[in-house]
Order: structure tokens, then sequence, then C-alpha cells
């Protein structure tokens, strides 16, 4: 008798695929966010880096092209270009922010009207605003090296404070230091008289300062990696 009893024969053992569900994945569970280390890390110089920097000269340039407002006897006018180069420094950070500035003057010291009331050339080496100019670019690096500190160590609800009190001591220690210095160089003056022809300028760039500030951290809330690039390590990376 036949026996009509078909025999299957087994299939070969398929590759097991592990499909891993989101939900209880450890490198994307919310509980194990300690496991998923955010770390920000200063942006170098990278192509965007070159086009901020090309943008903010412009922005230095233009701040400069507005007509100031003349102080004192010295010829020293109250612009916006402090306020340009806080800006500056507070949103591209220190090496960034210098460039930006120093490219401007290398602009104005070749030739071109870029310098406040037209001015260029080195001969404003030798003049009245000549400190002022050299602590623009000191002024860019300490203030944006105080952003990129206080964006990766601070709150956010503390950012504008402390870059606030950040900038006000930049604008006094660097840019109204400077500025003194070089009226005294160049114009042969004892130091009360450049320090009163310089208080003058004094309110005007703390407020110029604040408005930077505003504008900075909007900037840096709005667009977080432009300054500090931010790095997610997940848990299971570690393990590979």
């Amino acid at each position: 008798m036949t026996d009509d009893t078909r025999l299957t024969a087994a299939p070969p053992d398929a590759p097991t695929h592990t499909a891993t569900d989101p939900a209880t994945d450890p490198a994307t569970d919310p509980a194990n966010e300690p496991a998923n280390e955010v770390a920000g890390a200063a942006r170098g110089v990278d192509a965007q880096s070159v086009a901020l920097v090309a943008v903010f000269t412009a922005l230095l340039v233009a701040a400069a092209v507005v007509p100031g407002i003349p102080v004192g006897g010295f010829g020293v006018p109250i612009t916006l270009q402090t306020l340009a180069v806080m800006l500056t420094g507070l949103v591209l950070g220190p090496v960034r922010g210098a460039l930006a500035v120093l490219l401007y003057l290398l602009l104005g010291l070749v030739g071109l009207p870029v310098f406040s009331r037209g001015q260029s050339g080195l001969q404003v080496l030798s003049g009245p605003t000549a400190g002022y100019l050299v602590s623009f670019v000191v002024a860019a690096a300490v203030v944006g090296l105080a952003a990129q500190v206080v964006l990766r160590r601070t709150r956010r609800a503390l950012w504008a404070p402390v870059l606030v009190a950040a900038s006000f001591v930049t604008s006094i220690a660097v840019v109204h230091v400077l500025g003194v210095a070089g009226l005294m160089v160049n114009l042969k003056v004892p130091l009360a008289a450049a320090v009163s022809a310089d208080l003058p300028f004094l309110p005007g760039d703390l407020l110029k300062d604040v408005v930077a500030v505003l504008a900075a951290v909007a900037v840096h809330r709005a667009f977080p990696d432009v300054l500090v690039r931010r790095r997610r390590h997940a848990a299971g990376a570690a393990r590979r």
C-alpha cells in the first residue's frame, strides 16, 4: 500500500532579523538621555564661516557709511561701528569675529573708503581714531570668546544678562582704553584730556552693547549652530 503522506522538507533556516523598536531602543529612549551625550564644539573656519565673515565685513562697512555725530574737538565721531563690531564678535565668536573685523580694516587700509566719513589709507593710523580702529579687532575676539563660553556653559535664560555684562566690560576695558591710548599717542594730549574726550562715547556704546546682545541672542536661538556646533553621541555608537 502506498503511503500518500507527503513529506515536506523543512525550509532552510532563514536569516533572523531583529527589528529594533524605536520605543525600546536605548539609544533613542528619552529615559536614557544622559547616555545620549550632547556636546558643544566651537565651529571652525569652514565654507559657511567664510560666507559669514564676508557678510559681517559688509555689515561693518555699512555701519561706517552711516554718518557719524561729531563729538568734542578731536574729530572722533559717534558711529554705529561699535555696535557692528560687538554684534560680529557675539555672533561669530573669537576667531571668525576677529577675522571679519580684520578684513574690514585691511580693506580700509589699502585704500577703500570704508572708514567713518569716507576715510581710508594708512594715514588713519596716525589720526585720532587709530586706537579705536585697532581696538575693534581685540574687542571682537574678546566678546566672541565670552559668547562662545556662555553659549556652551550657561542656561539660555542667562545668556542675555551675562553677555550684556561681558560686552560692557569689553567696551570699557578694550575699546575705550585703547581709544584713549590712541588719542594720547597720536594727538600728544595728556591722559586727563584724552579721558574727557572719550567719556561722551561711553553711554552710547553701552546702549549699543545692549542692542547687539539682544540681536545676537535672537540669532543664536534661531540658529543654534552658528557659533557652537551640537553633536549627539548615541549610546550604541560607543559599543561598536
